[in-house]
């Protein structure tokens, strides 16, 4: 068993690492005070990682603070790092230090180990504090992953999701656009509505959470980094954090900047916060969406039935030929969570004590799994769900014609209280408004043609009488 471990020596003692393992003593403190939760931090946070321990080592060997030798090994093994090659090696809990002082040594450590490897042979060694986290601080690096990663996350991810969708929707918009049906207002009948403009709603709801998720995408192009411990910006050379930064904008094609004041960077996560609340937005607007689908699609005999989902898988282990529509209630469980997480991130974004924010980490992996969850659930939604929807224009048709909203219509001809009366004999009898107003001989024939034309009471102004 000894010969499976190696002797590691931080400032606490020697602690005992497994043999084959790239990190360190500090990591496998943190592996062994976190048994947590078993999750850690996924790709994105260790790219970012990477990233930054990457451009932190171009900085500093620009500047002539780390020598040739040691800031080339570093730059090489943070670009592996980034590059997912050694993501087995980020072993630490999610649910740790709050600051994120575990996984930044874990990102020092494993890349100090691979520097050295690299320079096998050599005089020189790497340090984890002395080299890979010169002129950084946990306090500044990890606030700085967090928003690297966020805005990878919703820009390669997220976005390009949500824009599919959008697309999808506007097309079933353009193909629903002749299917006159109910409108419905607190689940009940109201005047008549276009498929298509339901679904150009939808589509519009999608576009407007695009717009609000790159606005917090540019929330999070501040950084943190140059800061170091309390925001002071002791131990690191001035121009460090403008030369890290922008190899940082020039590596991800991502605009980034240095935060206009440390304080605010580190000891608050304001950002963060208000990032999530565009994506508890656009779950909000997800909800709606799949919840209207689910109803539209109710049936196939005693619900609404207006729109037809594709079958993708049995729904019932008891009831034959059962279909559910199993994607909308995917997403609105994702819509649920993401609910959950903003309230995570409302409770630990006030943990902003003094000169920094410690439940990091946890903000981190909600914000993370939030975006990740609405990217994913966006698109399983759009390919399995949305792109074949057809719409069943016999029901819409057979349930409009019993729509008693209809006489709303009326009210330019006979007035509210006739039209109310018409409106609830026909609902009483369980037939349409044009046949009791006719038994009733209120309108002549070709009057009431003209007024009850229910795609005239789909746009702006007068039925029937709006063509005079």
């Amino acid at each position: 068993m000894a010969e499976d471990f190696r002797s590691e020596r931080d400032s606490l003692g020697e602690v005992n690492v497994p043999a084959r393992a790239l990190y360190g003593a500090q990591t496998q403190r943190a592996v062994e005070n976190f048994p947590i939760s078993g999750q850690r931090f996924g790709r994105r946070m260790v790219q970012a990682l990477g990233l930054v321990k990457w451009s932190a080592a171009e900085a500093n060997r620009a500047l002539g603070t780390l020598g040739e030798k040691e800031a080339g090994a570093i730059a090489r093994a943070a670009r592996e790092v980034a590059e997912g090659r050694w993501d087995g090696e980020f072993v630490v809990d999610v649910y740790q230090t709050g600051s994120g002082t575990s996984s930044n040594m874990n990102a020092n450590e494993v890349i100090a180990s691979l520097a050295n490897r690299y320079l096998d042979g050599s005089e020189t060694e790497v340090h984890a504090n002395d080299h890979v986290n010169f002129g950084q601080s946990s306090n500044d690096v990890i606030p700085s992953a967090i928003h690297v990663a966020a805005r990878l996350i919703l820009e390669r991810d997220l976005l390009p999701a949500l824009e599919e969708l959008a697309g999808v929707l506007r097309e079933k918009a353009a193909e629903f656009d002749h299917v006159v049906k109910s409108g419905r207002t607190h689940l009940m009948d109201a005047t008549p509505v276009r498929l298509g403009q339901e679904f150009g709603g939808y589509a519009s709801q999608v576009e407007r959470g695009i717009d609000r998720v790159r606005q917090a995408s540019e929330e999070l192009a501040e950084l943190a980094l140059g800061g170091t411990a309390t925001g002071t910006g002791i131990n690191t050379h001035p121009e460090f954090a403008a030369k890290a930064i922008g190899r940082l904008s020039e590596v991800t094609g991502l605009s980034f900047r240095e935060a206009e004041d440390h304080f605010e960077a580190q000891g608050a996560r304001d950002a963060l916060v208000q990032a999530h609340g565009a994506l508890n937005t656009v779950a909000v607007s997800l909800m709606k969406i799949a919840d209207d689908v689910r109803w539209l699609a109710s049936g196939p005999t005693s619900g609404l039935s207006e729109i037809l989902l594709p079958a993708v898988q049995p729904g019932s282990s008891i009831m034959p030929g059962k279909v559910n529509p199993v994607l909308s209630e995917a997403l609105m469980m994702v819509a649920a969570r993401v609910a959950g997480n903003h309230v995570t991130m409302t409770v630990a974004g006030g943990r902003g004590n003094l000169e920094l924010n410690v439940m990091m980490p946890v903000m981190a992996q909600a914000f993370f799994e939030s975006a990740n969850l609405l990217a994913n659930g966006s698109r399983a939604f759009n390919d399995r769900c949305v792109r074949g929807i057809r719409a069943n224009e016999d029901r819409a048709r057979e349930l409009l014609e019993l729509n008693p909203s209809i006489a709303t219509a009326l009210n330019l001809y006979v007035g509210y209280d006739r039209a109310s009366e018409i409106a609830k004999k026909a609902a009483a009898e369980g037939r349409s408004v044009r046949d009791v107003v006719l038994e009733m001989e209120i309108l002549d024939p070709k009057e009431l043609d003209e007024a009850l034309e229910v795609r005239d009471m789909t746009e702006p102004g007068f039925p029937g009488k709006a063509k005079r």
